[in-house]
């Protein structure tokens, strides 16, 4: 096994050999291996073969791995570049002969070597990616809202604020949509960027045959003043009882608000649809608002509930000094970094005004993996939990706690987009 590992290569696709890339795309994530001509055409379109990094045995493709550049907004809203990893397989006849190991390996020098702060992935599955530095830093909920239990008035037809709710089409959002995402973006820790594409994709203006289109309905909030706030995209079922009552299903494909008043009016909108008597909600933040929006909180069901966003940090100095600090302190840290991208010992002195985070030779009073710091870098988790699970190392006593006093932040980090 070992000679015939060695004979794999590695390496950045060329574009003659993009069709058997997607080709083992797909066989690892068991869809048809069958490749038809728009899908090669569209992946051709967007995908860079010098990110686009293929394991060869002889001529045919056994594992893909693809990134691509990415802003992620850290706490307080300054963006940073990203390494954004998505399309990573393995063909089932090929594991265990560390072409990941290599494929990633190879994909982090490059973003190191580029000047990328963090790296980023959606994990399909949850034990592979911390033994390359990844660490869950957001977590994602979806609600199912029992309509007739939820307390709103049915009569409800416009906020009560004097904006109003209006329904768009495809074109109108792929107007109105993208710069109400970059406010979000701009606000929400954990958001990632849009490119044009996605709202492409997202409106059905761009068609995949791996993926059936449904056209959704689309409302657009409007405050008094006339500005858009909020945005969501809903399908809806057709379901009828024997005794001919109606009984659908509302299906959020996509939900943006930048203004309690707009998310408030928004689900009350899901709510209030004739013949609906279930809302389901899409992927939100943990800590959403919708259950309390509701007179009965009791009314909206946690039905999932999973690990979302994972970051990999690359440059420890840029990564603390982007993010802003609620509380004021000083902490030294030593990181520990198997792959030799981000170890070292820090300290981190941060306020309210900034924060500075730099190399020193001072004993730590706190000890972490690379991976843990990336589970922590958005706030969402608290090193007192990780130190009482052993992933964090106290070298002195009550160290993690002044952790979760810089870190920690008032709302939770959210990506809402997976990739």
């Amino acid at each position: 096994m070992t000679s015939h590992t060695q004979d794999l290569a590695v390496r950045p696709v060329t574009e003659p050999e993009i069709p058997d890339w997607i080709r083992a795309l797909n066989t690892g994530f068991l869809r048809t291996p069958y490749v038809p001509d728009e899908e090669i055409a569209d992946r051709s379109s967007y995908i860079d073969p010098s990110r686009t990094l293929g394991a060869f045995d002889g001529t045919r493709c056994v594992a893909t791995f693809r990134s691509f550049p990415q802003e992620l907004t850290a706490v307080g809203g300054r963006p940073v570049p990203a390494d954004a990893i998505s399309n990573v397989t393995v063909t089932a006849t090929h594991r265990r002969r560390g072409l990941l190991n290599r494929m990633m390996a190879q994909d982090l020098a490059a973003a190191k070597e580029r000047g990328d702060v963090v790296a980023t992935l959606i994990a399909a599955e949850y034990r592979i990616y911390g033994r390359y530095g990844f660490g869950p830093a957001t977590s994602a909920t979806q609600w199912e809202i029992d309509v007739t239990r939820a307390g709103l008035d049915p009569r409800w037809s416009a906020p009560e604020d004097g904006g109003r709710i209006d329904l768009v089409d495809g074109e109108d959002v792929r107007k109105l949509g993208p710069e109400l995402h970059e406010r979000l973006r701009r606000v929400q820790p954990g958001a990632i960027t849009r490119d044009d594409r996605w709202w492409q994709v997202n409106t059905g203006a761009v068609r995949l045959t791996r993926a059936p289109w449904t056209e959704p309905f689309y409302a657009v909030h409007r405050a008094a003043d006339g500005e858009v706030q909020g945005l969501v995209a809903y399908v809806c079922d057709d379901t009828w009882t024997d005794a001919k009552q109606p009984l659908d299903t509302a299906t959020v494909k996509g939900f943006i608000a930048t203004t309690p008043a707009a998310e408030r009016a928004l689900w009350h909108h899901l709510c209030s649809i004739d013949w609906v008597t279930k809302v389901k909600s899409g992927w939100r933040a943990p800590d959403d608002l919708l259950p309390l929006l509701l007179p009965d909180p009791r009314a909206a069901t946690i039905t999932t509930q999973a690990d979302w966003l994972w970051v990999r940090v690359l440059d420890v100095v840029r990564a603390m000094e982007a993010r802003s600090y609620e509380g004021e302190g000083a902490l030294v840290f030593e990181v520990v970094d198997g792959a030799g991208l981000a170890g070292g010992r820090y300290r981190l002195e941060a306020s309210a005004q900034g924060a500075s985070c730099t190399p020193t030779t001072e004993s730590p009073e706190l000890t972490l993996d690379v991976r843990e710091l990336g589970t922590l870098w958005l706030g969402d988790e608290s090193a007192v939990r990780l130190a009482a699970l052993g992933r964090v190392r106290e070298e002195r006593a009550g160290a993690a706690r002044v952790a979760d006093a810089l870190l920690r932040t008032s709302r939770r980090p959210w990506c809402p987009d997976i990739f």
